[in-house]
């Protein structure tokens, strides 16, 4: 199972109540106040970690509860404070704050804030904070009251609802229709083996693989679900698909030059360009390459002037990712533009 967007609830633990207590020995019964504090309620805390790539575990977990502090005690004894609830998620992964009580089960109307953009490996960030522990009376004792009850309780822990969303990150971003060779290219041009077939939707999730450069430098690669038109309206896999490209540095156009199941590639290309535009004006502006994919299928020359010639200030590189023509140039190119040192 892929999960890459949950709402969920999350509650803090509460702080202790502190302790009314006054000492009482064999040789000292009205001894004064010694009520000890609460303890401090458990934290919510959201931690990066290279060991998960999506937030399946919230799925079985959607309700999320800290442990609450300990209530003070007698002899000045501070209650036992709530040990922090301490997840993972992967990079990439966007908190917002989500309604109590929203009207429609529709992405946009389960945000209402931005608060937390989770991208770096041990990055933690506390969800909800644990409540404070109480007063015991010791606190209270003064001049004129030398024996106070009095004692605060602890104070609740935050809790509410979050929309937890994940968003891949990735150098460069394959964008292409179902059957465009884009699983085919990742393989072969990463150590990434995603799912290959002849049928649309074959890669229901993304994948990301890294490639290696002369140097010890690398990048990484996402294969993104295949899109059809209208998934800036959710249509197919829709925001499955468009969610994961936003952070890409670069985006690959991945055209079936073959015309696989009668399809126009260069109408293809008008579309996919639609479709990201649509779903943000931002992305519309990244840096994009057209892969003329399938180029060992007869035929596809003319296909490929008739492309060059429509998008004449594009960037276009032929290639076959199944017969592996192209491949070292687009290696090349990849490593001028988005190539990084390891960490």
């Amino acid at each position: 199972m892929f999960v890459d967007h949950i709402r969920i609830y999350a509650q803090a633990g509460d702080g202790g109540n502190g302790s009314a207590h006054f000492r009482r020995e064999k040789y000292e019964p009205k001894g004064g106040p010694d009520g000890g504090d609460g303890g401090r309620g458990g934290d919510i805390v959201l931690e990066v970690s290279p060991h998960t790539d999506n937030l399946k575990n919230f799925f079985y977990q959607s309700q999320i509860k800290a442990v609450h502090g300990g209530h003070g005690s007698r002899n000045l004894r501070t209650g036992k404070s709530g040990k922090s609830l301490v997840l993972q998620v992967p990079p990439g992964t966007l908190v917002y704050a989500s309604p109590d009580d929203p009207q429609e089960d529709e992405e946009e109307k389960l945000r209402s804030e931005l608060v937390g953009d989770l991208t770096t490996i041990g990055q933690r960030f506390i969800l909800c904070t644990g409540g404070k522990g109480g007063k015991g009376n010791v606190h209270f004792k003064s001049s004129t009251n030398r024996t106070p009850e009095e004692t605060t309780e602890g104070d609740p822990g935050e809790r509410g609802y979050y929309y937890l969303e994940l968003q891949q990150i990735a150098d460069a971003g394959l964008v292409g229709f179902p059957n465009a060779g884009k699983s085919t290219l990742l393989g072969a041009l990463s150590s990434a083996h995603p799912k290959v077939a002849s049928y649309p939707f074959t890669t229901l999730q993304p994948s990301v693989g890294v490639i290696e450069f002369p140097g010890f430098s690398r990048a990484t690669m996402a294969d993104i679900p295949g899109l059809i038109e209208g998934a800036h309206e959710n249509v197919g896999l829709g925001h499955d698909f468009l969610r994961h490209i936003m952070r890409c540095h670069l985006l690959l156009f991945v055209l079936d030059m073959a015309g696989t199941d009668g399809r126009d590639p260069i109408a293809d290309l008008e579309t996919l360009r639609k479709e990201v535009r649509l779903h943000d004006e931002n992305l519309a502006g990244y840096p994009w390459i057209i892969l003329a994919n399938k180029m060992d299928v007869e035929g596809t020359d003319e296909m490929l002037n008739r492309l060059q010639t429509r998008f004449s200030k594009q960037e276009i590189i032929p290639i076959s990712a199944e017969a592996g023509l192209g491949l070292e140039a687009l290696k090349d190119r990849l490593h001028e533009l988005i190539a990084h040192r390891p960490e």
